[in-house]
């Protein structure tokens, strides 16, 4: 049972920034590709990026791409989104995961609580 929690969401202005953190427990994940999803109210849960287990390599979602950056500490078992320039169409309650296939929101294990980041104009 791999139990993930999600950190550091909150509330930013428009054009200001956060950093997100996940931790796991119950497994080590330093051999997984990771990535981090959002969804919207409405909306289908997306993947927004993504990192393979060395860190090497790692893929964004056009809406995100040059404003975040996905990172991950292995020792730690940790993984980062640090996310810049926010925009009201940013704002979603945010997951970390498992990429079960690269680029597509398909993962394997139980979805976390989740960290809520909201936008003001």
């Amino acid at each position: 049972q791999v139990d993930l929690v999600e950190s550091g969401g909150g509330l930013v202005q428009s054009g200001g920034s956060l950093r997100l953190s996940c931790s796991a427990s119950g497994r080590a994940f330093n051999k997984d590709p990771m990535g981090w999803f959002r969804q919207a109210p409405g909306k289908d849960r997306v993947l927004v990026a993504a990192i393979d287990w060395s860190g090497d390599t790692t893929f964004y979602s056009d809406s995100v791409q040059g404003r975040f950056t996905i990172s991950r500490d292995n020792a730690k078992n940790t993984l980062s989104l640090q996310m810049d320039s926010l925009a009201a169409e940013d704002a979603a309650e945010y997951y970390c995961n498992t990429v079960l296939i690269w680029g597509k929101c398909a993962t394997l294990w139980p979805w976390g609580r989740g960290t809520q980041v909201t936008v003001s104009s």
